[in-house]
């Protein structure tokens, strides 16, 4: 059974717009999370650790101005296509579209003002709540009228989010969740202790600025194998990695798989992911440097987090040999991701 409540969480500054922010709070036995109507962000998951103690394991802020200022993406959809674009630049139909550049010299999660950043109009469901928006034609830099509908509902243990988008002119779309996760509680120093697995026979390489070659490697004999569980402070020493901000390629397949799998052994807190999607962006918190304060004033440094995004490859839109980004006007997109909370 789950309760679904709303309530006022702030009020947008002037130069934003203004606008009301409303939280969202979903709550089943096993789990309980919070939403926001800004950028459709997770401020707070608690799941039960194996003693049945809960706690939240998800980095944010404790108010509104902590997601209105520079931030990370912490737990907010991002859009309208996540992860990098070379360049910023792409071409459809001979004609060439330029975005902004946000991220050296590419395009990052949909530009200076993308989803994350951007009022949605909510929708209370009976298990969870269904946010829409109309991101007009040349927003951002990107074609077409896009109609986007967003859904998170909860099922015991098990927290979905639905994307589906309609265009009126054929664009570039990859939406996810950029939610940082610690299972042992948002605000321990790191995440060297978690064990984890995702199920990707290959990887993307890429070059100094995060764009993928093209090139589609094998993670057999690699460090990227992460087929078996790994202890993720011991492998990274072991393979002298500085962390993960790589796309995993999954099977191609429509219907929901397991892709990933972590493991906090102390707490036995366990989170899987599965997924209709492509990709998943395995993130582990490199570019977290203990500047921003979250919530109950805690700093959050380097590694004390990770990010599993589910997702087109980056830079498809650029590369014929990657998965289609493109939706069609007449075509819906429509993908979903579900991550299970538990212990073991």
């Amino acid at each position: 059974m789950t309760t679904v409540r709303r309530e006022a969480f702030g009020r947008m500054p002037p130069e934003e717009g203004g606008g009301e922010v409303e939280k969202f709070v979903l709550q089943s036995d096993s789990v309980k999370v919070e939403i926001l109507s800004l950028g459709c962000i997770i401020t707070t998951l608690e799941t039960k650790d194996r003693d049945g103690k809960f706690s939240d394991v998800v980095l944010g802020f404790d108010t509104l101005e902590g997601y209105t200022r520079k931030h990370p993406f912490f737990g907010a959809v991002v859009g309208r296509v996540a992860n990098r674009i070379a360049k910023g630049r792409f071409t459809l139909d001979g004609k060439e579209y330029q975005l902004f550049l946000n991220n050296g010299p590419n395009s990052l999660h949909g530009g200076a003002r993308g989803f994350d950043k951007v009022l949605w109009s909510p929708q209370v469901l009976p298990d969870g709540v269904r946010f829409f928006r109309l991101s007009p034609d040349g927003e951002e830099g990107y074609p077409g009228d896009l109609k986007v509908w967003v859904t998170y509902t909860l099922n015991g243990k098990q927290l979905s989010i639905n994307y589906q988008a309609q265009t009126s002119k054929t664009t570039p779309i990859s939406l996810t969740n950029h939610a940082y996760f610690n299972l042992a509680g948002q605000g321990s120093r790191d995440i060297y202790d978690h064990e984890i697995s995702i199920e990707a026979d290959s990887y993307l390489p890429v070059d100094d600025t995060k764009i993928p070659t093209g090139e589609v490697a094998a993670v057999q004999g690699t460090g990227f194998d992460l087929r078996q569980p790994v202890e993720l402070g011991k492998h990274l020493q072991k393979f002298h990695l500085d962390g993960f901000d790589h796309n995993f390629c999954l099977q191609q397949v429509q219907s929901p798989h397991l892709v990933a799998r972590v493991r906090h052994p102390s707490t036995g807190r366990t989170m899987e992911v599965h997924t209709t999607q492509p990709g998943i962006q395995f993130y582990t918190g490199n570019n977290l440097d203990g500047s921003l304060k979250g919530k109950g004033g805690i700093t959050y440094p380097k590694h004390s987090a990770f990010c599993l995004e589910t997702q087109n490859w980056p830079d498809a839109v650029n590369k014929p040999h990657f998965p289609n980004v493109l939706l069609q006007p007449g075509e819906e997109y429509n993908h979903t991701t579900w991550l299970v909370f538990d212990t073991a």
